[in-house]
């Protein structure tokens, strides 16, 4: 292939990202519409934990938010995080997504506070932090560490803070488990090194 056509391939996929990301982001913003337009159905497809019924909503509570500032606290790292984890190959950004809202939606219907109504995409976003920070470590792929290192560099603060059991009104084990998720995604959805041929005198 030659260069403009392996640039082409690149622009191509950062393209692709994008328009995935924006998509996801205009999909939040249109369900919090939906949401408050039918005064506030759509708040029920939150967690509520421990309750068997519960289990269909463990997917769906990763798309609703409560309220326009929550949709927009989300908003711009997860066009970040998406986008940059897109660019690894929309197959595998999809099966880290699947593997980081579902573990985080079990993990919270499992261990979080009675009488308490969780939702959001900070999960995902906390998840794809972590895949991120050490998918590059994990592959040995230079350009990934450090995407890493200044994804760390920029959002660690607030990554840290968002984990503070300390926290009123904010999940923070549904942070903690997501994050989980997504390190443990770097490892079970890492990219095989090509293996030069051996050399035989």
């Amino acid at each position: 292939m030659s260069r403009t056509g392996l640039e082409w391939t690149r622009g191509d996929r950062a393209k692709t990202a994008a328009k995935l990301m924006v998509g996801w982001v205009g999909l939040l913003w249109l369900l919090e519409v939906v949401d408050v337009v039918s005064g506030h159905e759509l708040d029920g497809l939150g967690i509520m934990p421990r309750t068997p019924s519960e289990l269909v909503d463990v997917v769906p509570a990763s798309f609703i938010h409560f309220g326009f500032a929550h949709v927009a606290a989300n908003t711009v790292p997860l066009l970040v995080f998406g986008f940059l984890a897109a660019l690894g190959g929309l197959r595998r950004f999809a099966a880290v997504c699947a593997l980081i809202i579902v573990a985080d939606g079990l993990g919270v219907w499992l261990v979080a506070p009675s009488g308490t109504n969780t939702a959001g995409a900070s999960g995902l976003i906390f998840g794809l932090f972590g895949f991120l920070l050490v998918s590059g470590f994990v592959e040995r792929r230079p350009i990934g560490v450090v995407v890493g290192l200044l994804v760390g560099a920029v959002w660690g603060s607030s990554i840290l803070v968002g984990l503070a059991p300390t926290q009123t009104g904010v999940s923070w084990q549904g942070h903690l488990i997501g994050l989980v998720a997504g390190v443990a995604a770097a490892f079970l959805f890492r990219r095989r090194a090509t293996t030069p041929p051996e050399l035989i005198r």
